[in-house]
């Protein structure tokens, strides 16, 4: 059970979310560059080796042809979006386990938990699909080495031009279906590990740093655990050419399946994973950190 020291306050949770999330995209940032690349690496003719052979080739490529900047690559998107889009995630955290709380003080089960943290997901994907439509495409074109968007507000401009809103929020069932059940495992798996790590007799506000960075690095691995497939789907989905999936995730399903086999559901799952410790655990111990600030600079809000 999930200890509650204080009323929720969904509005703190916004705050607190939106600094968590700058965390995370510093520290994560290169990773999902080159996870990107190797989900969206064209399948190779019989014959020819593959542009990237796993994590560590993508990583070395990358940096040797386009720098340190090259792993920052398509930046802007994340940052501009994922302060908006981690202080909505904690607020729909927030609001999700204020509904389920008949008094300010009642213990919320794993399972409700659970349900708090898809509400979160929910609330995400308005702000995301987009976010990650520009991202992955921004991420792609330097490695195909065609550039065809000058940065992310060109990108979404022209996504505009070509095809009005749809073009810009192309793969928003893919985002929901990642989303939805990744966060409710996501925040059910750090509540349940807060608890599993606070020693006995005390209170689990008290918990030292290493513990936050281990709860929050865990809950990114399981997190993703649960979002690798349908978010390899959404990457090839959002980048392919106009048209070429009619019935959407079905088709690119149907075609990973049939041309690479059901392990290409988990490819750039090295990239995801030594990427989802540092990068999680940095948001959880910045929104920890802004919230006990919050706490102490308005009490009652």
């Amino acid at each position: 059970m999930a200890e509650q020291p204080q009323p929720i306050s969904p509005v703190k949770n916004f705050f607190a979310g939106g600094f968590g999330g700058v965390c995370l995209v510093f520290a994560g940032h290169p990773l999902d560059t080159i996870k990107v690349r190797i989900q969206t690496q064209p399948k190779p003719p019989p014959g020819v080796a593959p542009l990237y052979a796993g994590t560590y080739d993508c990583f070395k490529k990358t940096l040797v042809k386009e720098g340190v900047k090259g792993l920052y690559k398509g930046m802007a998107a994340p940052i501009v979006g994922v302060t908006p889009m981690f202080a909505v995630c904690f607020f729909g955290f927030g609001l999700g386990k204020k509904l389920q709380q008949k008094h300010p003080q009642d213990v919320l089960t794993y399972p409700q938990l659970f349900a708090a943290g898809m509400l979160s997901g929910v609330f995400t994907t308005a702000i995301m699909a987009p976010g990650e439509r520009i991202k992955c495409l921004l991420q792609i074109q330097a490695a195909s080495g065609e550039l065809k968007y000058a940065g992310p507000m060109d990108c979404a401009k022209q996504l505009y031009r070509e095809a009005g809103i749809r073009g810009v929020y192309k793969g928003t069932v893919l985002t929901l279906m990642r989303d939805v059940p990744a966060s409710g495992m996501y925040f059910m798996t750090y509540e349940w590990l807060k608890n599993i790590l606070t020693p006995e007799g005390h209170s689990v506000s008290e918990l030292s740093i290493p513990r936050i960075l281990f709860a929050g690095g865990m809950a990114g691995i399981f997190n993703w655990a649960v979002a690798i497939p349908p978010d390899v789907l959404k990457s090839r989905f959002q980048t392919a050419p106009a048209g070429k999936y009619p019935n959407g995730f079905r088709d690119v399903l149907r075609e990973l399946i049939r041309e690479e086999g059901i392990g290409s559901l988990y490819k750039g799952f090295t990239a995801v994973m030594l990427r989802a410790f540092p990068a999680n655990a940095a948001c959880f111990l910045g929104f920890e950190v802004a919230m006990k600030f919050l706490n102490w600079m308005a009490p009652n809000l």
